[in-house]
């Protein structure tokens, strides 16, 4: 399944935080495509992926936003 979040306008560590909480609803293989106008995002949301075992499938700039599209990995304990 695909889920969109919007996390415009929020600042560090907001954008993480809603990722974080979102992928907490998901199952393993959903996608996740935040939109985002913080650029630190596009470093701050993968640190996190790799640390907590999800990927990041596809990263761009559209306007004036940053997406990120992530593969939820399995959860861990």
């Amino acid at each position: 399944m695909r889920h969109q979040l919007n996390c415009q306008r929020l600042l560090c560590p907001m954008p993480v935080i809603k990722v974080q909480d979102k992928i907490a609803e998901c199952q393993p293989g959903d996608l996740i495509e935040a939109c985002c106008t913080d650029p630190g995002v596009m470093q701050d949301i993968p640190a996190w992926c790799r640390i907590h075992g999800h990927k990041v499938i596809e990263t761009r700039e559209q306007n004036d936003d940053y997406i990120i599209v992530v593969r939820v990995g399995e959860m861990r304990p």
